[in-house]
């Protein structure tokens, strides 16, 4: 009886929920356990895994109306951004300092630009979450945004535009935000549900985004004196609609970090700003600058006058009120971590895998339409019609997978497998698609059958590997990464998701230059030359899903997950042992 008494004892000090009374539980739902009671948590067969459920645990409710205010930013931001792309080529084009020939490297100059810009600034948005709260990092990159697409709408120069793009990209940081508050508002009990949904945002996204570019900006538009603006209306659409999601975030979306949650709300915050400056500015001596003399010594006076006491007094008063009534405008951190606590062995290998993830996804978004639009037999002569209804069933599949199938597969193979098994399926598409057929067996040979049907067979299928891997990453690094499940504690949660979308930028920027220029290397080499540049990114995916394997920590798991068992939900059986013992 001692023993099952203290294995119980054990899987309550376990849970996520610090079930240790008298000691307050913390505020923050996600914060991980600590260090003593992951360390208890070795004893014991079950106790082997860290995030066990006791047998009255149950799943904690999602914060429904929070997480529809992160989707309503995150779908606004995607549906700008998106925007861009459908009229981007015929806007350069119109560019009267751009010559006809060079369209296609203008325009990824404009693309790359955006990238470059929040690699130089992702870190920095998620620092500075973590210091004044994740709400005002999200209002100030909206509004900045919002801004921008206006200024866009405007551009009649290639410079312009560049421009343009180059301050979208260092005023906004919030895709990282977004996931840091994710992590927060959830607990390793339902985390999987929720970051679920965030992929399936950024897909429907990737629709609206084209629609509203698309549908606003004529076919034949230019720039002229009837119209000296003709790609001001998606634009200003798109501001429109970021505008309406900072006032929803202004009005409903409520601060995750839990150091900032005791201060001022944010109105009150900029009005202390602007009081203090103005003391600065027009005081000698601002109160925020005062020394209170409350513990100086007084002085005596010999001939019993009181009145330089009660001077005094009063004087000291003052000072220590000035003092006390300064209010705070950022929260104050007392955790103190050392940089080998933050960055351990998990974590370098996650963010090092997840910088070869974006690579490699962004390669392959590049390298698609260009092997596909070419003349064999380097491509395959598919029209952009053609192109398009590919990428549309491949992220209407992508987005299926997502709501039905993604979730049991996750619970049933568990954080780490997925990750590694997507990373895998990438490396595969990348090997497979070199290799499909042509429309017509005069085209080329060299690839695994021959004719429309089987072409868009194959095409199919890769794609749908692709797609479903590139989903599948995604959100296993955000369950499985430090950031969600075990970073030290949220106040570094901002600085992280930072550096995560540091690396995407990176990725993002570097993978259509590079792949650009292998392919057109490719073409002068015979046979197959196009398989060079998928062969390269193939390679590099595999990298990284060798990798994976040296991701280790059990803590990484959602809660409740059965190592032994290789799914989630094996609890019960566990505690009825521990009874029958």
């Amino acid at each position: 009886m001692g023993r099952s008494n203290d294995g119980t004892a054990r899987r309550k000090s376990s849970t996520a929920h610090y079930q240790t009374f008298p000691t307050p539980p913390p505020k923050s739902k996600g914060q991980p356990p600590s260090d003593a009671s992951r360390t208890s948590s070795h004893d014991g067969t079950h106790l082997a895994r860290t995030g066990s459920k006791s047998s009255d645990h149950e799943e904690s409710p999602l914060p429904i109306r929070q997480l529809f205010v992160l989707a309503v930013i995150s779908l606004s931001e995607q549906t700008a951004l998106n925007s861009i792309g459908p009229y981007l080529p015929q806007m350069v084009a119109s560019f009267k300092d751009v010559d006809p020939g060079q369209v296609g490297f203008y325009v990824g100059l404009v693309a790359s630009s955006f990238a470059l810009a929040q690699f130089a600034t992702n870190f920095f948005w998620g620092w500075l979450s973590d210091r004044i709260g994740r709400k005002p990092v999200v209002l100030i990159g909206t509004l900045l945004t919002a801004a921008c697409f206006v200024a866009f709408g405007f551009c009649k120069t290639l410079w312009q535009a560049i421009i343009v793009q180059v301050v979208i990209g260092l005023g906004n940081g919030n895709q990282g935000v977004v996931s840091t508050c994710l992590g927060e508002i959830t607990d390793r009990s339902n985390q999987s549900r929720a970051f679920i949904y965030l992929p399936v945002i950024y897909g429907l996204g990737g629709i609206t985004g084209p629609v509203v570019g698309g549908l606003l900006v004529s076919a034949n538009a230019h720039f002229s004196k009837k119209d000296p603006y003709p790609y001001i209306k998606p634009n200003l659409l798109s501001a429109v609609i970021l505008i309406v999601d900072m006032i929803i975030t202004m009005i409903f979306l409520e601060e995750s970090l839990e150091e900032a949650r005791d201060l001022p709300p944010l109105g009150k915050r900029m009005g202390n700003l602007f009081s203090w400056v103005w003391q600065f500015a027009s005081s000698s001596r601002p109160s925020y600058l005062r020394i209170p003399r409350t513990n100086h010594k007084r002085s005596v006076h010999i001939d019993g006058d009181a009145a330089n006491d009660e001077d005094y007094e009063e004087d000291s008063v003052s000072d220590s009120a000035s003092q006390t009534s300064i209010p705070e405008m950022i929260p104050h951190h007392t955790t103190d971590l050392t940089h080998s606590q933050i960055f351990n062995r998990d974590t370098l290998l996650l963010m090092s895998t997840y910088l070869i993830f974006q690579l490699s996804n962004i390669s392959y978004n590049s390298l698609y339409p260009t092997f596909g639009q070419a003349a064999p037999p380097r491509g395959r002569d598919l029209s952009p019609r053609e192109i398009g209804i590919s990428l549309a069933f491949a992220s209407a599949a992508t987005i299926v997978f997502q709501l039905g199938f993604f979730g049991r597969l996750r619970e049933r193979l568990g954080n780490r497998v997925t990750y590694r098994g997507c990373m895998a399926a990438m490396a595969v598409a990348f090997i497979l698609t070199p290799w499909v057929g042509y429309k017509d067996s005069e085209n080329g040979d060299g690839g695994m059958s021959t004719g429309r049907a089987w072409l868009w067979v194959e095409l199919g299928f890769i794609l749908l590997v692709k797609s479903l891997a590139a989903v599948g990453c995604l959100t296993s690094f955000l369950l499985l990464s430090k950031i969600t499940n075990s970073a030290p504690t949220h106040s570094v949660l901002g600085t992280l998701n930072g550096i995560a979308q540091t690396l995407s930028a990176a990725g993002r920027a570097a993978g259509p230059f590079f792949a650009g220029g292998l392919f057109s290397l490719g073409t002068h080499v015979e046979p197959k030359g196009e398989a060079i540049a998928f062969g390269v990114f193939g390679g590099i995916a595999f990298v990284g899903f060798l990798m994976t394997f040296g991701i280790r920590g059990a803590n990484l798991e959602s809660e409740g997950w059965d190592e032994e068992e290789g799914s989630e939900g094996g609890e019960e059986e566990d505690d009825e042992e521990d009874h029958a013992r």
